[in-house]
């Protein structure tokens, strides 16, 4: 099973910014798929979550109205669209899928500042 995360970086506080998983090693369309963060001292939060068909998505409030998640299912592909971004979203962000949320990247940095 491999999660790879990609496209992190650096971005102004207003910005915008698109971060993709690429899926492999399980059957990516059987499960629902979550991004998670980190930020720097702190523990994990839950960001959102969209069901095996994209037809359904949920958010945290802090993010809510900001965020986008969609996913790729011919691509085994899930992403995270993140705009207006503040400096309270810089952290690490990890693709969460299978059972049990049994598979996660290693992550990938996102910093908000100018």
């Amino acid at each position: 099973v491999q999660l790879v995360e990609s496209g992190g970086g650096l971005v102004q506080p207003g910005g915008s910014l698109t971060v993709s998983c690429a899926a492999s090693g399980f059957t990516f369309t059987s499960y629902d798929m979550n991004w998670v963060r980190q930020a720097p001292g702190k523990g994990l939060e839950w960001v959102s979550r969209i069901n095996t068909d994209g037809s359904r998505t949920t958010y945290a409030d802090s993010v809510k109205g900001r965020f986008t998640i969609s996913r790729d299912n011919a691509k085994n592909a899930v992403y995270l669209q993140m705009n207006s971004l503040q400096s309270e979203d810089t952290a690490h962000y990890y693709c969460v899928g299978g059972s049990w949320l049994a598979y996660w990247g290693e992550g990938i940095l996102v910093t908000v500042s100018s």
